[in-house]
């Protein structure tokens, strides 16, 4: 039986609305220079960190109006991948932009991550898929020490790496870990495909055009929220902690100072 294919999913259609007004999209921010290489850009270390786990081709969702990034990433040869591009037009999160990408990678295993979060071990998707392969989880999670409960997606889980619930921003500050990266198998694109094809439906109906019609006041689930739906569903969801692991969200200004000024 032939490999599975593996294929990146890198969601860009944010507003970076906690950074204020750029000349750039966020995901080009400049953190440094690459001997060499030129400028080292936002979206770099992530791209890397595909590239390093053997992931060879990644898509990026995009909103309208953000073409610097095709512009400068090209076709992903200089990062010794092959990208494509993917527009998204609902503006409804996260889990909508994903969604997007469905009929290409419906068959394959996808790697996602977020291009405004920064990580260590670079070798971190390497140690995602060995685990998936080993186990057979629907979906594997990717977790990184955390003191600010509140702010991210912690992350519950037993001492096998049985997943039993993602909490988004809680107050439970007995759980240590948040999550930033994942895999994920057809099992969990066809779960997420169905969970927002009902959650359009219920938003803009199923018979006027989406391009036609006004979008609503629409509060945002976090991705996070639909892999705990997941769960509850049935998937295996399980974790691959790293206790001396590093992450860094570059979408407040405090800690873009810190990526730029190389304290990461």
């Amino acid at each position: 039986m032939p490999p599975t294919r593996i294929i990146g999913l890198m969601p860009a259609a944010g507003q970076a609305t906690r950074l204020g007004p750029l000349p750039m999209s966020k995901e080009l921010f400049p953190l440094g220079i690459q001997a060499g290489a030129g400028p080292r850009v936002a979206c770099h270390s992530l791209l890397a960190a595909m590239r390093q786990g053997g992931i060879t081709e990644a898509l990026v969702i995009l909103r309208p109006g953000k073409w610097d990034i095709p512009a400068y990433l090209g076709d992903g040869a200089l990062l010794d991948m092959r990208l494509g591009y993917l527009t998204v037009h609902v503006p409804f999160g996260v889990p909508f932009s994903l969604n997007q990408a469905y009929p290409f990678v419906r068959e394959a295993t996808v790697a996602l991550g977020f291009p405004d979060i920064l990580f260590q071990p670079q070798e971190a998707y390497t140690k995602l898929l060995a685990r998936q392969a080993a186990g057979g989880a629907d979906v594997v999670l990717g977790l990184f020490p955390t003191d600010q409960p509140e702010k991210v997606g912690v992350v519950e889980f037993d001492e096998a790496g049985r997943v039993a619930a993602i909490l988004e921003k809680s107050q439970r500050t007995d759980l240590k870990y948040m999550w930033a990266i994942a895999i994920w198998q057809p099992s969990f694109t066809e779960f997420l495909h169905q969970f927002i094809e009902a959650e359009l439906k219920l938003l803009i109906g199923d018979t006027v055009p989406q391009t036609l019609k006004q979008f609503p006041p629409y509060s945002e689930i976090p991705i996070g929220d639909v892999i705990q739906a997941a769960i509850g569903a049935g998937l295996r969801v399980e974790a691959e902690a790293f206790a001396a692991g590093r992450y860094l969200d570059i979408g407040t200004p405090d800690n873009l100072k810190k990526a730029v000024s190389g304290d990461f």
